[in-house]
């Protein structure tokens, strides 16, 4: 175990229990650095601070774990951690019409660098830190321990591979243990009532985004009689809300053709289920295009509903400012181009970027517009993907419902 000690005045953040620290923070190390392993975090007059995760190869070097001096770090200590998250979302467990939901949820859950969801009797698991990929055999395990998954697959984030020098790879653990990866058929899986397929190792992160089920379910009721667009779709979860709730037409956008096909395939089994109203194939249409680009050439009034959720604009703090830019012109666009009296749903799943700096961008948008902007409902992740006060970072979802008054 490694004793790391804070620069003084720089121990604060830790002692709030912020779970990252930077190497500006670090005033010595002892042993130096051989290979990633527990640390005991002592202040610069050497008070106990904390137990973390010190890795000199991640691009962050110290991951806190544990106030308690009492705790016992080792194996033992990082399953409890899995445990006690699961036991924490057991409601989720007997839900009606869900079976996708998040099980671990990073640092949130105090598990640095891992998300796990559990898509029906599959889970799948994004890893972006070393130490989520050094102790992914002992979560993996523990999770078929608790829940027995028919099989359990690791994806690595690319966004954080480099940073973190991991491989980009796939990882397969069948009863809690590490296998070949093998050639597979989608999973299926039930999420608010409506069906859904996801490939496995492909697609965007775990290839469904579990965050936004409560609010596809708000989004949902304001949808009957109106013609939606669903600007960057990806595979259609809002599209097949907004045809639940009764769109008159609902054209869906998204650079990736593949997507959208698999959109139309997810509109057929869900009419063919009864789900969705009959003819809603008839009443969805497709576009491949930037949809940065694609509203701007948009009808003016064509549509009464937009969904904006575009990809994450600010990977990090340097990037927000691009992003901001970025946020409040497409919302600006939007504004300019729905009908009098329209709904907005606006979303940005960028970390770096606050929920006040999101309301500051729609509000900028509006004046440049020349609109009025009525906030109707305020929407973030649902409980499954919970925010730790002491770690703001993890409040990365949020959104607005607006009416937009000309």
């Amino acid at each position: 175990m490694y004793t790391v000690s804070l620069n003084e005045g720089k121990d604060k953040a830790a002692r709030h229990h912020h779970p990252w620290v930077f190497s500006g923070a670090i005033s010595s190390v002892t042993p130096a650095f051989t290979s990633p392993d527990y640390a005991r975090v002592i202040s610069s007059s050497g008070d106990f601070v904390a137990y973390g995760w010190y890795d000199g190869k991640s691009h962050i070097m110290l991951r806190l774990l544990s106030w308690d001096s009492e705790d016992t770090m080792d194996e033992g200590f990082i399953r409890k951690r899995v445990r006690d998250a699961v036991v924490r979302r057991k409601a989720f467990f007997s839900m009606p019409g869900t079976t996708a939901f998040r099980l671990l949820h990073g640092e949130a859950d105090f598990l640095p660098g891992i998300a796990a969801d559990a898509y029906g009797k599959e889970i799948r698991i994004i890893v972006s830190a070393r130490f989520a990929d050094i102790f992914l055999p002992v979560i993996a395990a523990e999770l078929d321990r608790l829940l027995s998954p028919s099989l359990i697959e690791a994806v690595t984030d690319r966004q954080y591979a480099s940073a973190e020098g991991l491989p980009e790879r796939i990882r397969t653990f069948i009863g809690g243990r590490e296998t070949k990866s093998a050639e597979r058929g989608s999973v299926r899986f039930m999420e608010s009532g409506i069906w859904y397929e996801a490939a496995p190792g492909r697609g965007q992160k775990s290839g469904f985004y579990c965050d936004q089920r409560d609010n596809r379910n708000i989004v949902e009721q304001y949808a009957a009689g109106r013609r939606v667009l669903d600007l960057f779709s990806y595979t259609g979860a809002f599209t097949l809300h907004a045809l639940r709730g009764g769109a008159a037409e609902v054209d869906a956008v998204d650079s990736s053709e593949s997507a959208l096909r698999h959109l139309l395939y997810q509109v057929h089994i869900n009419e063919d289920a009864g789900v969705i109203p009959a003819g809603s194939r008839e009443r969805t249409s497709i576009t491949e295009a930037n949809a940065f680009e694609y509203i701007r050439g948009i009808e003016d009034g064509r549509y009464s509903m937009m969904i904006l959720d575009p990809p994450k604009l600010a990977k990090t703090k340097s990037m927000a400012e691009n992003a901001m830019k970025a946020y409040k012109d497409l919302n600006r666009v939007a504004m300019m181009k729905i009908a009098d009296g329209g709904i907005i749903a606006t979303f940005s799943c960028s970390g770096a970027i606050s929920r006040e700096d999101l309301r500051k961008a729609i509000s900028w948008a509006a004046s440049d517009a020349g609109v009025e902007a009525e906030i109707l409902r305020t929407l973030s992740a649902g409980e499954d993907h919970p925010v730790r006060l002491s770690f703001p970072e993890s409040e990365y979802l949020k959104g607005y419902i607006l009416r937009i008054l000309r």
